[in-house]
């Protein structure tokens, strides 16, 4: 009984311990883009910036250097189509809901304080809604990256900056991307993860989910694929907001935290697997460590 204690306590701590590398690791990294490339990123500045305004939030620490550029960037969304960098990486679509969410989040800790900059970035992105309801990114794609999110996240994320924004304002936008989820038919275990986001209500997803985790704890994008950390993290935010399967949850939790490099970000997750890219790297970090947050009982809200 005392080991089991110990080994209780051990695991917490050390949970704790990934979640604050991981803030550490992240807060060097999302000022650094801008500082060597003079540009904004949708991985630095995007979902990366969004786990640490996420841990603000919740009242981590987060080192005075690593936000207010970002913040700056993200309050003028008038300038997001005008950023420096290759246009043949470059999906304005896309970029612009990745830097939305982003301010939501900023906007939700309180680091920007006025809400007219996330009402100009909403309605922007409003005008891109097709006219099904969602937001079309990366179509052909069975499964979204970290970095380029596939049309079921990006319109799970643009919904939610709509939500943010001014339920009232976009409640027709806001109830076609709901329509289109209900009618929404997933490929796979990452589809069905976004889909019990959306709509956590759903509990036969999540037992079909459950059903799919892998011997290692984590999730791949579908059934019998190699676990990734970015699908596990996608996988534990759906459960989390859908309040089912905490052995599951804690199981992917604990796959998280192994597959955590000694940097304190993750290997990233690449569609197909095995590739290298910083880009993907830092996204998967960011939605990393959201999950780890996100499914900590202690602070997640």
């Amino acid at each position: 009984m005392r080991l089991a204690i110990l080994a209780l306590f051990t695991g917490v701590a050390f949970a704790q311990t990934a979640e604050m590398r991981a803030i550490a690791y992240l807060a060097k990294e999302v000022p650094r883009w801008h500082a060597e490339n003079k540009c904004y990123s949708c991985h630095n500045n995007g979902d990366a910036a969004r786990a640490l305004y996420l841990a603000a939030r919740q009242g981590h620490s987060i080192a005075k250097a690593a936000l207010p550029g970002t913040s700056a960037w993200l309050a003028e969304p008038g300038q997001w189509d005008h950023n420096r960098g290759n246009p043949a990486f470059s999906d304005k679509k896309l970029a612009r809901i990745q830097f939305a969410a982003a301010l939501s989040e900023a906007t939700r800790a309180h680091v920007i304080k006025k809400r007219e900059p996330l009402m100009a970035a909403a309605q922007s992105i409003v005008r891109e809604q097709s006219r099904e309801g969602s937001w079309i990114v990366d179509a052909d794609a069975e499964a979204g990256s970290p970095c380029t999110w596939g049309t079921a996240l990006a319109t799970y994320m643009a919904r939610g900056v709509l939500q943010s924004a001014g339920p009232k304002t976009f409640a027709r936008p806001i109830a076609k991307a709901n329509a289109w989820f209900r009618a929404m038919e997933p490929r796979g275990v990452f589809e069905s993860a976004v889909k019990l986001l959306a709509l956590p209500d759903s509990s036969d997803l999540a037992d079909r989910i459950v059903a799919a985790q892998s011997s290692d704890g984590g999730w791949g994008p579908r059934v019998h694929a190699p676990s990734e950390p970015f699908d596990t993290a996608i996988v534990l935010l759906a459960l989390s907001k859908a309040e089912a399967a905490p052995e599951a949850i804690a199981r992917g939790r604990a796959y998280l935290i192994t597959n955590q490099e000694k940097s304190g970000g993750w290997p990233e997750t690449t569609r197909p697997p095995g590739g290298h890219s910083y880009a993907q790297h830092i996204s998967t970090s960011g939605w990393a460590t959201q999950a780890l947050l996100m499914t900590d009982s202690k602070r997640s809200q």
